[in-house]
């Protein structure tokens, strides 16, 4: 047998090492270029398994001590872990914070996290030179089939920093531009306020605010008017319509709350432009993402100049956020944060009529079970806020009478209502809500006096 050269054996056995070195360089730089994403993972991990006795939490962004993030407690709660109660707190149902949702999230703890390269979307532009991500859209349009609570074929849609952006877009883009008079602003008493305070902030020569729809009822004829319609409605949940009609009335429809959480849905609304929030759908209000269904090529192309001259489009963070939500939202049939919310909300009406019913001094709005498209059944109400009355004429501030009960309402005033209302949110915490009841139950229970302690 031949023996092989020396040198060529040499050759060989040299080639095999460098092949070797190569490949567990490279494999080595893979595990290098995955530790990254494993010490942010921990990180996040580690923050999350903080306790703070379910009455608060610790946030990658929140305050550091020695070293360590600490507990954000829930509203009258304190101590380093959240765990002793503030017993003279009051109950602050003021706010529209929607946490109401953030158990379901803590369920899905895997699906619904996110982990950003730091160099994830550093361009002004996706890559078809748009500031919105295609994928986002189609995802939105998705959840809408799925809810059955909008048309979004052969639409448009424009994303803003949540709802509140999107409403002076669309003031903006449809005011009159060639009047010689503002276009007129208007909304059905009581109204969202944003409507009155943002439209005064805002105003040019094109538009301004002119209060309730009542005085253009028999005079909106030839005047250009924008209709805000609110439906449900907030502060009372009302499902809403539009009241003025004419060539030039336009109509603005805000479904922050047109989610099955919040209302029935009797058909897909399928208006000309329509505002949607993913504060009221995910709950996730501080990520301001909201977006507009649009009809009119012109109206949407107006919508996204006056998006470009404000924001350059809505970060890539805040986009990518929404994105990942719903597709938890979109898995399987899609109907499980819907079921959750629903039962979640209907439990709080309930119990907070069960509640007002024993008291002659309060009541609450009438809303009537009917029939929904989403759940295909009649159902019943669970609005976000409770409209509370005070039904005694000398009860004329409404707002103070709960204050002295140590309740924190909004005021009626803020909507353009009579100062005899009072709006209390239902969606915040399950620590805020219990603390609402109890405060509620302690007021009513005084009419009766000390015989009807055990109410």
């Amino acid at each position: 047998m031949a023996k092989i050269p020396s040198s060529r054996y040499a050759v060989c056995l040299l080639a095999s090492i460098l092949i070797n070195i190569l490949l567990l360089t490279h494999q080595f730089r893979g595990w290098n270029q995955l530790s990254w994403s494993q010490t942010a993972a921990a990180e996040a991990e580690a923050v999350a398994s903080i306790s703070c006795s379910g009455h608060g939490r610790a946030y990658l962004d929140g305050l550091i001590v020695d070293g360590k993030p600490v507990c954000e407690c829930n509203t009258c709660y304190q101590g380093p872990d959240c765990s002793e109660f503030i017993s003279d707190c009051p109950a602050d149902a003021n706010s529209g914070d929607p946490l109401f949702l953030e158990p379901f999230w803590m369920q899905h703890p895997a699906s619904s996290a996110l982990l950003v390269a730091g160099w994830h979307r550093m361009s002004y532009i996706f890559n078809d030179h748009t500031y919105i991500s295609q994928v986002l859209v189609n995802h939105i349009r998705k959840v809408h089939a799925i809810a059955k609570n909008a048309v979004t074929d052969g639409k448009n849609i424009v994303v803003g920093a949540g709802s509140t952006q999107l409403i002076n877009a669309a003031v903006f883009a449809l005011s009159s531009e060639n009047s010689s008079y503002p276009t007129s602003v208007v909304a059905t008493t009581p109204y969202y306020p944003l409507y009155k305070s943002q439209t005064d902030y805002f105003e040019t020569s094109h538009f301004e605010f002119d209060g309730d729809t009542s005085l253009f009822k028999n005079n909106s004829e030839g005047l250009d008017v924008i209709e805000f319609v609110t439906s449900p409605n907030n502060p009372d949940g009302h499902l809403r319509k539009a009241v003025l009609q004419g060539p030039s009335v336009k109509t603005v429809n805000d479904h922050a709350y047109y989610w099955p959480y919040f209302t029935a849905l009797p058909a897909p609304m399928d208006e000309d432009v329509m505002i949607f929030t993913i504060s009221k759908l995910t709950g996730h209000a501080g990520s301001r993402f909201g977006w507009a269904i649009i009809k009119d090529e012109d109206v949407y192309e107006r919508m996204v100049t006056y998006m470009d001259q404000a924001e350059m489009g809505i970060s890539r963070d805040a986009q990518l956020r929404a994105l990942k939500l719903l597709k938890v939202m979109l898995k399987d049939d899609g109907r499980e944060i819907f079921d959750f919310g629903y039962k979640r909300m209907t439990d709080r009406w309930k119990r907070l009529n069960q509640i007002i019913s024993l008291s002659k001094r309060f009541s609450l709005q009438e809303i009537s079970p009917q029939y929904c498209n989403f759940l295909n059944k009649i159902r019943e109400p669970s609005p976000a806020y409770a409209w509370l009355k005070c039904e005694r004429e000398e009860d004329t501030d409404c707002t103070a009478v709960l204050r002295a009960a140590n309740i924190i309402g909004r005021k009626a005033s803020v909507f353009n209502a009579d100062s005899h209302y009072v709006r209390l949110s239902l969606l915040k915490s399950q620590d805020d809500f219990e603390l609402l009841l109890y405060r509620l139950n302690e007021l009513v229970t005084k009419e009766y006096g000390a015989d009807h302690q055990s109410m």
